[in-house]
């Protein structure tokens, strides 16, 4: 059994997002009613059209989040008029046959891999963060592109923590909404400072 099996992990919530349900066994659209009406009553909002776009937005972002099993994610949601802003997921790397021990080096070149999709070439730096040594990659990825050759730059900033030579933490904020771009990669800064590992 990994050493991950034991830990506990935690990670600061921000004020204005939603811990999505990736791992309770609970009715999506149920909850996910429920959570878009306590981001209005925070917004001092009672739209019922808002109520219906966002709880769609939010169940669907469950969804998405629960079919990559990550230890923890948060839906992004400081303008709930506006929707989602950003994903913010947790996950974790468990040493295997193939990669028996886990590196910084190695988690390097994991996330900061260029890909078919890919925007612009990763950049890649070296970080110390409170939970572990760590790699901080940004990328920018083009998705659904259309017959006209245009798509959509999703952008990704991304934290690989070495917990230790067994497993790792991966903390990854993504969103499109381009001109957040310095916000939301101080935000995902922050948050890797708050990644906590316990036994």
């Amino acid at each position: 059994m990994p050493e991950f099996a034991a830990a506990t992990v935690r990670l600061r919530t921000p004020e204005d997002a939603v811990a999505l349900p990736v791992r309770a066994p609970v009715e999506l659209g149920v909850w996910a009613e429920e959570a878009a009406r306590q981001l209005l009553v925070r917004a001092d909002d009672s739209d019922p059209k808002l109520l219906t776009a966002l709880a769609a937005e939010l169940r669907e972002a469950a969804a998405d989040s629960r079919e990559r099993g990550p230890v923890t994610a948060l839906s992004y949601v400081p303008e709930p008029r506006l929707g989602e802003l950003a994903r913010i997921e947790l996950s974790a790397l468990v040493a295997d046959d193939t990669h028996p021990s886990l590196s910084v080096g190695l988690l390097r070149r994991h996330l900061a891999a260029p890909t078919a999709d890919s925007y612009r070439p990763p950049e890649a730096e070296l970080r110390t963060l409170p939970a572990g040594p760590a790699v901080r990659v940004r990328h920018a990825y083009v998705r659904d592109v259309g017959r006209d050759g245009l798509g959509t730059v999703l952008e990704t900033c991304a934290y690989g923590i070495r917990a230790d030579e067994t497993w790792a933490l991966v903390l990854l904020t993504s969103w499109q909404a381009l001109a957040h771009t310095d916000a939301l990669c101080d935000l995902t800064d922050e948050l890797a400072r708050t990644v906590r590992v316990t036994a």
